[in-house]
């Protein structure tokens, strides 16, 4: 399954189906339905063909504008349903994270400001996956935190148990080492700070869903009373990703 999951890339590093998983009613996520990125502006030559094969037609930018301005959006945007919705509002530097932080629980906490502050643009993203034509999929710079929060979301949404929902964050370690070699050959001459550059444990999205339960009772209670999603949109969002 690992290998069918992982679609390999010359510029991208973490391009993800997101089928396979099986949900508590019994039923598995479609593969090639839903899709989890990094930046889909490094996207040219033989990348451009291979993506143009998976048939995708809902594209979810969760970048800053400013970082698509500076990094580039996905080429031809005209030819999908595009939407840059940024889920992030108080910009950080993670090269700059002071090494003798606990890293897990510093991220976290910025995973919280995200999931407050970008309550109305993670349930536009939700809502444009359950509604927009598909196959979708969703990206930030790196595909690791934005990504790994909306990823995390619409699978508690499935009702995918949390154990495969943390697997699945924790498959962004498998591209850690390119990302890594990419920060610093787009940055050279800077020290990179924060050891822990580009990993995604498990550790991490469990203490976030853990936050959730604490603040809203559950993920699902999150979903519901913060971010707004509907039973009708969680039956859309079942309807269009699930098969038996």
């Amino acid at each position: 399954m690992t290998s069918r999951r992982h679609i390999e890339f010359e510029r991208l590093h973490n391009f993800r189906d997101l089928g396979g998983y099986r949900t508590a009613d019994g039923r598995t996520v479609a593969w090639g339905a839903l899709y989890r990125a990094d930046s889909l502006g490094k996207l040219s030559g033989a990348d451009w063909e291979r993506f143009l094969a998976l048939d995708i037609r809902t594209v979810i930018d969760l970048r800053y504008p400013w970082e698509i301005e500076a990094k580039g959006r996905i080429p031809q945007a005209h030819r999908f349903t595009y939407a840059n919705l940024s889920i992030e509002h108080r910009p950080y530097d993670q090269a700059e994270i002071d090494p003798a932080v606990d890293p897990w629980r510093y991220l976290a906490d910025r995973f919280a400001e995200v999931t407050e502050d970008g309550a109305a643009e993670i349930r536009q993203a939700i809502e444009l996956i359950a509604t927009g034509p598909g196959p979708a999929v969703f990206h930030c710079t790196s595909g690791k935190d934005r990504t790994g929060i909306i990823a995390a979301l619409v699978l508690t949404l499935l009702e995918v148990p949390q154990e495969e929902i943390l697997a699945d964050f924790a498959l962004t370690e498998l591209a850690t080492a390119r990302l890594t070699a990419d920060w610093h050959a787009a940055n050279p001459g800077r020290t990179l700070r924060w050891p822990s550059y580009g990993r995604a444990p498990a550790a991490l999205l469990s203490l976030v869903l853990a936050d959730l339960t604490t603040r809203y009772g559950s993920p699902a209670g999150y979903l519901a009373d913060r971010v707004g999603i509907t039973a009708g949109t969680a039956a859309r969002l079942r309807d269009r990703l699930l098969t038996a």
